[in-house]
């Protein structure tokens, strides 16, 4: 039986069963998007699939550097750490080539923990356009870093003087993917081995950085292999002796790595609802109200598809990454593009996020604010036309400029505690509000270079 064949829980357990694997990898992605997870003896796993398991809610409770917040309502000293339930997703299983094809299965949190996790977030969100008549499609695409260093040699060289994989600009070199074409292979086949296969990879602009869209899928089947794609990306260059990054902006002096997302709709038998040949730009009411409904409220839930305090070093000006809550035809200036294309292919290209979102979380903000525009029926501004990093916006499409005002849009945002509930949103604002605070601690380079000797 293939692992991706699996169903149901019964179709686990007779694979399990089948294989004998003393045991097997269980995981859940973190508030942040980084899988948490451990290795399960097959007597407990088989258990766990039938009944669920407890895993301590702290990896709710703590950030990327597994340092305690303070300020969480949902769990912390106050509580005791206790565990959350935790339901196994049969229909998740892969065998993992890179540990000998051993089993993995992705897990989620349940009961009061479920308002929170941030795979639960979407399939509220994912609920909500069902009970509209309508399923989203969507497609990553991703830029990373590729390095020829270690977790041990980036923190020995204090993250400067990095050996790229490849040097200086070359994108869409066949030299280079060619020279390199073991590592590309090496993601190519994982990838595909793994089921979050790819349409494309290549080389792009900047030294050692590459380009993977991933295919096209249903929205929570896409974010999973977004998700898992990040995550086993990284472990295969790190088993080449390589390191990928996501961050969304490494270098001061490069561009940032983006996670462009690809998005339609659907109606619930699969007919195409955004392509209407009589309306301008071929957009259906359907779609203009959708992108409307984006377009207004991006500003508002900017943190969650802006997440970290290095999410804001991207938005600038002249670096390929858009400084508003913009709208254009097939215009890369813009946040948000539209792309051209027949019933089947006419879709929107969300230009904003980076590749240091959560896509559970990013891909919520995402579809939610377009099902808002849907139900209110919001009006699309006009379309930009040309360079939109030289045009002028009104003062509500402008996007905030740090992750504290993000932050604080989201906390006093009535359409997120509508759609996301409040305790996903309470908890989200304290996790950024804690991640600025972590930051203000820091001394920066910059600031001794500045002032320790001239103040």
């Amino acid at each position: 039986m293939n692992p991706r064949d699996i169903k149901t829980a019964e179709h686990a357990r007779e694979l399990v069963q089948s294989l004998k694997p003393s045991h097997i990898k269980v995981g859940v992605f973190d508030i942040d998007g980084f899988l948490r997870g451990k290795y399960m003896s097959r007597e407990k796993f088989l258990h766990a699939l039938e009944k669920g398991f407890g895993f301590c809610d702290v990896v709710l409770g703590w950030d990327m550097r597994d340092q305690l917040y303070d300020n969480s309502q949902y769990t912390g000293w106050h509580s005791g750490y206790p565990d959350a339930p935790v339901r196994i997703l049969p229909s998740s299983c892969r065998a993992m080539p890179l540990e000998n094809n051993d089993l993995f299965f992705l897990a989620e949190f349940s009961g009061e923990a479920e308002k929170i996790c941030p795979r639960g977030l979407l399939r509220k969100v994912l609920k909500r356009a069902e009970n509209m008549g309508l399923k989203a499609l969507a497609g990553f695409e991703y830029e990373f870093f590729v390095f020829n260093e270690s977790p041990e040699s980036v923190r020995e060289k204090a993250y400067k003087n990095l050996n790229a994989m490849a040097p200086a600009e070359f994108g869409y070199s066949v030299i280079r993917n060619s020279v390199h074409d073991s590592t590309y292979r090496n993601i190519l086949n994982l990838c595909e081995k793994m089921d979050f296969p790819l349409e494309a990879l290549h080389e792009e602009t900047g030294p050692g950085v590459l380009e993977a869209a991933i295919t096209y899928d249903d929205a929570l089947e896409s974010a999973d292999k977004a998700s898992l794609f990040k995550t086993f990306t990284k472990i295969a260059m790190q088993k080449e002796n390589k390191m990928a990054t996501f961050m969304a902006r490494w270098n001061d002096e490069l561009a940032g790595q983006s996670g462009h997302i690809h998005l339609s709709l659907t109606d619930l038998l699969g007919t195409p609802l955004f392509h209407d040949a009589q309306q301008p730009d071929e957009m259906s009411e359907l779609m203009q109200h959708f992108v409307a409904g984006q377009q207004q409220l991006m500003p508002e839930l900017l943190s969650m598809i802006a997440p970290t305090i290095n999410s804001y070093r991207r938005l600038v000006p002249g670096f390929w990454a858009p400084t508003d809550a913009s709208v254009g035809v097939d215009n890369r200036t813009c946040a948000i593009r539209i792309i051209p294309g027949d019933k089947n292919s006419h879709r929107l290209e969300y230009r904003i996020g980076a590749a240091d979102a959560n896509p559970y979380i990013i891909l919520a903000a995402v579809i939610a604010s377009g099902l808002w525009g849907i139900e209110n029926k919001a009006k699309l501004r006009p379309m930009v036309k040309g360079n939109a990093y030289q045009q002028t916006f009104s003062d509500d499409l402008k996007l905030p400029e740090t992750l504290w005002a993000s932050a604080q849009r989201l906390k006093k945002s009535d359409m997120a505690r509508e759609y996301f509930g409040n305790e996903f949103v309470d908890h989200f604002v304290a996790t950024r509000e804690w991640e600025v605070r972590e930051f203000r601690k820091h001394i920066s380079q910059w600031e001794l270079d500045r002032y320790f000797e001239i103040i």
